[in-house]
């Protein structure tokens, strides 16, 4: 398949190892072929920026975070059953950074109990950028479950490193993705920014700015133009920094904030309660999340002030 011959020319040399790498892989190429503008899209330079890991100190409240959203989550469990019911839609659940399908179980049970279509990744432990062919393994994977819901459109619910996995897939198929809801997602800066970077680093043999799939990264974190995205993330995170895990709230874009760790993310209540609030927004009708009455308790003001503005929306602390 000439894949090179998509190219602009003025991509072509830039991403020439893209194409040497992933030419031969049939899923690659049928979502290229799709979605031609992408290799545009990878010839724009991209910002990209580097932040202060968060405060050490959250990581010490990490464990009796868990503790406490767990106990949330039994207590609470009655009231959570009593969301709005939804349309049965499919929604795709990807795990974060070392997490598997088990790691999403709660979310997707829930989710489940709700009526929707809940849908495992099925890719096993997710190890990032150590995975062999990712980005066509993503394709596929997403492609199979739109196919075997009867090509209706596809939610997108990404736990960390996953949220930037479903973006970069809403950027490949937006006409098949209904919505991203991504919790706690390093999607707005380098992820050296995370506390788990340096594991990142010990798994890949050359640094990440240096791999082809690294542009796919760096347009995973471009605003997504043509799909409601709603970003769930904590101040309180001690493993992403909350400036990279939010953006500017705009057209169908929106941050909501709660109190949550990142490592609970999974099964706070207060995350079940945002998920299946927007879930339940109808295709094409969207709204942003409301935070009036009992909500204004539970969810913080998402205020992204206290960092100044750039023209990706937040300072970082240097550039790369």
């Amino acid at each position: 398949m000439d894949v090179a011959g998509w190219l602009g020319t003025d991509c072509q040399h830039r991403e020439s190892t893209i194409v040497k790498k992933y030419e031969k892989n049939d899923a690659f190429v049928s979502f290229m072929r799709q979605n031609y503008v992408l290799y545009h899209l990878l010839g724009i330079q991209m910002e990209d920026r580097v932040y202060s890991p968060p405060d050490s100190r959250l990581l010490y409240a990490e464990g009796p975070r868990l503790l406490s959203e767990f106990a949330a989550l039994m207590a609470l469990a009655p009231f959570l059953s009593m969301a709005p019911r939804g349309d049965g839609h499919p929604v795709l659940f990807l795990p974060g950074f070392g997490g598997s399908d088990s790691s999403t179980a709660v979310l997707r049970n829930y989710v489940q109990s709700l009526g929707y279509d809940s849908r495992p990744w099925g890719l096993g432990r997710n190890l990032g950028p150590a995975m062999t062919g990712l980005p066509g393994q993503l394709s596929k994977m997403f492609e199979n479950v739109y196919e075997d819901a009867g090509q209706r459109k596809v939610s997108l619910v990404g736990w960390s490193l996953g949220g930037v996995y479903a973006r970069l897939l809403a950027h490949f198929f937006p006409d098949k993705v209904r919505q991203v809801i991504t919790l706690g997602s390093p999607f707005g800066g380098h992820p050296s920014s995370t506390r788990v970077y340096p594991l990142v680093r010990r798994l890949i043999e050359v640094p990440l700015a240096q791999q082809p799939v690294n542009n796919l990264r760096l347009l995973a974190g471009s605003r997504l133009e043509d799909v409601p995205n709603s970003n769930v993330f904590s101040k309180r995170d001690s493993i992403v920094p909350w400036q990279i895990a939010t953006e500017q709230p705009g057209h169908e874009t929106e941050n909501i904030e709660v109190y949550a760790g990142h490592l609970s993310l999974g099964f706070s209540p207060s995350v079940l309660y945002a998920i299946a609030d927007r879930l339940v927004v109808p295709d094409g009708g969207w709204k942003p999340f409301r935070r009036t009455g009992w909500r204004r308790r539970v969810y913080g003001p998402a205020d992204l002030a206290s960092t100044a503005v750039t023209s990706r929306g937040r300072e970082p602390v240097l550039a790369v």
